[in-house]
């Protein structure tokens, strides 16, 4: 079996808002500031911290999730990467044991070590407990040590240290520091473009890490060559616009190299801004934050007119989560561009959440939701998602439209996706 060995990692912490995406971003910085080439991907299905992630590395940044993903696609994501980097970083998702399948998981499915990062501001020996709980809960986990987020000074530091049993090595800590601080709404980071000043608060993390630690390269991980697969091109000669602005962006980089292997050419448009849509043979509207922006949504009625035109040409227009919201015929009372009968709504608690998988025509078709829009809409579903708790989310024809609140996973299945662009 063909094989391929990389210096690799996968940060991970005892929660959320512990300081993953900092200590992920920072690593990576520090470790490209000194020459090195590096890969970040993010566990889970998360869209905001990749974006920060590519900011720190330089490079395109995809997700790894076996439940939705899958282990080939990760495993080939891995193989590829390991090919030309010098090292790669696992940004984990939640708590290193949470969800099912979880980042322990993935560190155990393809021997990844971890490094655990605790939020330390309110801790002293306990710091020492979690994080070996943290590690004999799978004892098949590596071992790659432990970081200390928000630490108070070189006193702290120092008791920190000492507490640590042997077989978890100290690798650094980051003080409490406001610089560091990245802004929050209510489906996680803000999009690294709204941060202000991005670039140099992961460059002053970086610096600060790598102060407190040499930053050695994390150990060799031998990946195995994925299991070939053939992907058709069922959309060859076939060009798909996409909405991409402010409010349109939560699109997997997976998914755009999912939709050129099947033979399509992209375009990108916005749906804020533009008057006229692309020429194209299908239109695509991923999920973002279009309820932040209905005023420019309700004011460029050229775009109402030209999304209007496309629809009544039957052109295939697929609408994910935020993306099925602006087709509706309000926001939040507030005019959207009115192709979907029903209105939509924001709501204070969560609405959807986890991995789905839609059965369409060409066979299961897996996805993600995580939303606090609702829509109510007079429209029957066409098919009813399956979650490992039972029936999940809606799916919509109308017309030539395809539309849910579910965000798809192209290359689970490339022949359900073309299904998607295709009339």
């Amino acid at each position: 079996m063909e094989t391929i060995s990389c210096p690799a990692l996968l940060v991970s912490a005892p929660a959320s808002g512990q300081g993953k995406t900092l200590t992920t971003a920072a690593l990576a910085r520090a470790w490209r500031n000194r020459g090195f080439k590096v890969r970040a991907f993010k566990s889970g299905p998360d869209f905001l911290d990749p974006m920060v992630l590519e900011k720190a590395t330089g490079q395109p940044v995809f997700n790894l999730d076996l439940d939705m993903c899958g282990e080939q696609d990760c495993l080939a994501k891995l193989y590829q990467a390991a090919q030309e980097a010098d090292v790669i970083i696992v940004e984990g998702v939640m708590g290193l044991h949470d969800g099912s399948p979880s980042s322990a998981d993935i560190a155990a499915r393809f021997a990844i070590p971890v490094l655990v990062t605790i939020d330390a501001s309110a801790m002293a020996q306990t710091f020492a407990a979690v994080a070996l709980g943290l590690f004999s809960y799978r004892p098949e986990i590596k071992v790659a040590g432990v970081i200390a987020n928000k630490i108070g000074g070189p006193g702290h530091v120092q008791m920190l240290r000492n507490c640590l049993p042997n077989n978890i090595p100290w690798q650094g800590a980051l003080p409490m520091d406001e610089t560091y601080t990245f802004p929050e709404r209510h489906l996680g980071l803000f999009r690294a473009s709204e941060i202000d000043n991005l670039d140099d608060r992961i460059e002053a993390a970086a610096r600060a890490l790598g102060s407190s630690s040499e930053l050695p390269l994390p150990p060799v991980v031998t990946f195995n060559k994925p299991i070939g697969s053939q992907i058709p091109p069922l959309l060859t000669g076939k060009t798909i616009a996409i909405a991409r602005d402010e409010a349109f962006y939560f699109i997997y980089p997976a998914n755009l190299s999912c939709l050129q292997a099947l033979g399509a050419s992209l375009k990108f448009f916005s749906p804020l801004y533009d008057k006229t849509l692309p020429e194209a043979d299908a239109y695509w509207l991923p999920g973002g934050y279009p309820e932040l922006h209905t005023k420019a949504i309700a004011e460029n009625t050229t775009m109402h007119k030209a999304l209007q035109t496309a629809f009544s040409k039957q052109k295939p227009i697929l609408a994910e989560c935020g993306g099925m919201m602006a087709l509706s015929q309000s926001i939040d009372n507030q005019s959207a561009f009115g192709l979907l009968p029903g209105e939509s709504h924001m709501q204070i608690k969560l609405q959807g959440l986890g991995t789905q998988h839609l059965e369409l025509e060409q066979g299961k078709l897996s996805a993600h939701t995580f939303h606090y829009g609702r829509l109510d809409t007079s429209l029957s579903p066409t098919g009813i998602a399956e979650t490992r708790f039972g029936n999940g989310e809606a799916y919509y024809k109308h017309g030539s439209i395809k539309a849910s609140f579910m965000h798809f996973y192209f290359s689970s299945n490339p022949s359900a996706t073309a299904g998607l662009f295709l009339p």
